[in-house]
């Protein structure tokens, strides 16, 4: 029963990071924390790094601690939201980083619609360079007024 219940775990645990990444974006980092994430909202920043890439590692603590204790002693359930937060981080980093921002340059010509949305959707979130009237604070959720019209 507990192999068919920790794959469940992750992917319910991946899926609730969706909303933990919303409300954390739209009212910790566009909140008290803006002193950290106002940069990522700056017009061609020519760092390396930004404050922002301090939500990495702040949001890693809880999945590092949830493996170490999912395997004290014997591994368990924490061990697998660990693991769903890891996916999610891990996935966030592809989409925003690597595919939205050009951080890397990895897929810098994709056609494909959902992609295209989500590019918008974010383009419209940065379009606010101070922490008021936001919009798009998700990551993988994107209203469909961002996917009408696209030529594909």
């Amino acid at each position: 029963m507990q192999l068919l219940l920790y794959p469940v775990i992750t992917i319910l645990t991946f899926l609730s990071m969706e909303v933990i990444t919303w409300c954390t974006h739209k009212y910790i980092m566009h909140g008290f924390l803006w002193y950290l994430h106002e940069d990522h909202h700056q017009p061609k920043y020519q760092g390396v790094f930004e404050k922002n890439d301090w939500f990495f590692v702040i949001f890693a603590i809880p999945s590092i601690l949830l493996f170490w204790y999912g395997v004290l002693p014997n591994i368990n359930y924490l061990f697998f939201i660990g693991f769903g937060i890891l996916c999610y981080g891990l996935t966030y980093f592809l989409i925003h980083d690597v595919l939205i921002h050009q951080r890397f340059k990895w897929f810098k010509k994709t056609k494909n619609k959902y992609l295209i949305g989500l590019r918008k959707a974010h383009k419209i979130h940065h379009k606010h360079l101070n922490k008021e009237d936001g919009e798009c604070f998700g990551m993988l959720y994107v209203p469909y007024k961002y996917f009408k019209n696209q030529m594909v």
